[in-house]
């Protein structure tokens, strides 16, 4: 086990996905104080209970500023001092434009780009800051114009709140296709076999090297403003 982020505080944002509880678990592995949130108190429950080590829980919507401000309150009853923050909030509004509804646009805004200020304004993290992005940015498609929309502002929110934040250093990751759960159910197969064959990577991703990424990242203290790809090249192809 690594001693650098032994006794830290990690603020988990929407972690009761893969790659959520996989951090979770590798931050505790490391000897992190780790607190993982969500919108369902029953689902960030459920991860914690999941994991190997002591995970607390709490619950924010980060549509509401308010929920924002109480997760900061209930922390600071807590003694928490977020040291780091890491935010994996998403919420995809995959339409084409004819057919987008303003309410999806505003959540997915919300999710990525508007919760995360407010986290940050809140919560006040003293070490880092990362923020989850996606390959969609780089290589956008058809019907993903908010997505591919939001990942971007991701990209040049990092690269901003590196500066303002100084000496809090400020990262943003952009995954590709990761084997998190997330494509179950959706003909997952032949969409891992077709993008390995095309990214030079040869492989699809997978939820540790997610993890492993976000907490070198997090633990090296020359890295800021700067976007990690994860997509195994997909984005050169």
């Amino acid at each position: 086990m690594t001693t650098e982020l032994a006794g830290k505080q990690l603020l988990i944002v929407a972690g009761s996905s893969g790659i959520g509880r996989q951090l979770a678990q590798d931050a505790v592995d490391q000897g992190a104080q780790v607190t993982i949130t969500g919108r369902s108190a029953d689902a960030v429950q459920a991860v914690a209970a999941s994991i190997e080590g002591t995970v607390a829980t709490a619950v924010v919507d980060l549509s509401n500023e308010e929920s924002i401000a109480e997760l900061a309150d209930e922390l600071s009853r807590r003694e928490v001092v977020v040291e780091h923050l890491i935010s994996l909030a998403n919420a995809p509004a995959k339409a084409p434009v004819e057919k987008l509804e303003r309410e999806a646009i505003v959540r997915a805004f919300d999710a990525k780009v508007i919760g995360a200020l407010l986290l940050v304004k809140h919560l006040r993290p003293t070490v880092s800051v990362t923020l989850f992005s996606g390959i969609v940015a780089w290589r956008p498609k058809a019907g993903m114009a908010v997505t591919a929309t939001t990942n971007g502002a991701v990209a040049f929110l990092a690269q901003t709140l590196a500066v303002e934040l100084a000496p809090v250093r400020v990262n943003a990751v952009s995954p590709g296709i990761i084997d998190s759960g997330a494509w179950d159910g959706v003909g997952k197969d032949k969409l891992f076999a077709d993008t390995a064959a095309r990214n030079p990577a040869r492989r699809i991703g997978t939820t540790r090297d997610v993890s492993t990424a976000v907490l070198a990242a997090i633990t090296n203290p020359f890295l800021t403003g700067t976007v990690l790809h994860l997509d195994g090249g997909a984005r050169l192809v």
